[in-house]
């Protein structure tokens, strides 16, 4: 705790964290988060530690795929991250980032026994902050073990060293992740911090990756007395996310397709008339670069008369609206591509060719822009309907 004004003190939510998952590191603790249901053939190899030791509120490794670069965010004992390892099997990769000794030393206890019985080792473990993805703890502790700090200047070369190590050594490099999890973590992290969480996840996800979080919501702003209790912070509780809070914070880190992907029903806990819950988000990684005109079209399948993307563009349901290559080629994917018809052009257009276009701008697409030349004068012949022609 430190001293903040009278005797008012703000909480050390780090130590607080700290402090509560090294005791359950050693000892299982049951109300530290809620029961989750996991696939039980994916917990066959894991020790009975581990999953005793386990603590979430959902189960995010659900949306990792074969083959995938996985990070688990608060990787904790790894109960996850040895999930995800059999679901991306030997082609794909798991690294769990977490800042917790105790925590990290059960994870990796159990690492080459869990690698044996599945057949590869594909699982690694780090040291770090979940907010700061680029520096190494352990590759830093390392440097100040042999530079101990004994003056102002030594405390600000050990800055410098951190710099270098997040530059040239950095944990997660840019853009080489391919899902992001994470499992009642987030909330974790104080509330000064959480704008660079946001912004760490996204930097380290690929094009086309995608985060799939897990964590603790609630209904109502907490207030200032309950964010100071530590047991309440480090139970998932304190540091809740306000729901729309915790959509719109992928969505100022730049993330599209933002999605409720579960919702637990019933509250989890309540605190003065506050609820919490668990919430599953899915967002996606990869809507930047140039807006260009290709003559594509996508058509909104319904239920709603419209929608509005995350550009602020509205589609109609049952028009053409015009499109850039660039959300054209989003829409043919995950979250949007069951809720769209794409239409191609009636003729490609070359790169220099395309010409700008305002992505939000919601204008019609002519038919004939996205019609074959070839089919315009076409009429159908007297068995148009007939068990081989397949036109009905």
């Amino acid at each position: 705790m430190s001293l903040v004004s009278g005797d008012k003190k703000e909480l050390d939510v780090e130590q607080a964290v700290k402090q509560r998952y090294s005791a359950a590191s050693q000892q299982p603790e049951a109300a530290l988060c809620c029961p989750v249901d996991y696939d039980t053939a994916y917990l066959k190899v894991l020790p009975a530690e581990l999953i005793e030791k386990d603590y979430g509120c959902g189960d995010p490794s659900k949306y990792v795929e074969a083959g995938d670069t996985v990070l688990d965010l608060g990787a904790g004992g790894g109960k996850i991250c040895y999930i995800a390892s059999q679901i991306v099997g030997e082609a794909g990769r798991v690294i769990g980032v977490d800042m917790n000794d105790d925590m990290l030393a059960l994870a990796r206890r159990h690492r080459e026994e869990i690698g044996n019985r599945i057949g590869y080792h594909n699982v690694q473990f780090h040291k770090g902050r979940i907010q700061d993805l680029a520096l190494d703890l352990e590759s830093w502790n390392e440097y100040l073990v042999s530079h101990p700090i004994h003056s102002a200047d030594d405390w600000l070369q050990t800055q410098q060293e951190a710099d270098r190590l997040r530059r040239e050594s950095p944990m997660i490099a840019d853009e080489s992740i391919d899902v992001v999890i994470s499992n009642c973590v987030l909330n974790l992290v104080g509330r000064e911090s959480r704008r660079g969480l946001f912004d760490e996840i996204f930097r380290v996800l690929r094009p086309g990756g995608k985060a799939a979080i897990s964590d603790i919501v609630c209904d109502e702003q907490v207030p200032e007395s309950l964010r100071n209790d530590p047991r309440l912070w480090s139970g998932c509780i304190s540091g809740a996310f306000v729901e729309s809070e915790f959509l719109e914070s992928f969505e100022r880190a730049g993330f599209y397709g933002v999605e409720i992907a579960s919702r637990q029903r019933e509250p989890w806990a309540v605190v003065e008339g506050i609820e919490f819950r668990s919430m599953t988000v899915q967002a996606y990684k990869g809507k930047g670069g140039p807006s260009l005109d290709r003559h594509q079209a996508v058509v909104y399948r319904g239920p709603w008369k419209s929608v509005t993307d995350d550009d602020g563009q509205v589609i109609q349901r049952g028009v053409r609206t015009t499109v850039c290559e660039k959300t054209y080629q989003i829409y043919s994917r995950p979250p949007y591509a069951d809720h769209v018809i794409s239409l191609p052009p009636s003729e490609p257009v070359a790169d220099d060719e395309a010409q700008p276009i305002d992505d939000g701008s919601g204008t019609i697409r002519e038919p004939r822009d996205t019609k074959r030349k070839a089919m315009l004068d076409i009429l159908p012949g007297d068995d148009c309907c007939g068990p081989e022609s397949g036109c009905c």
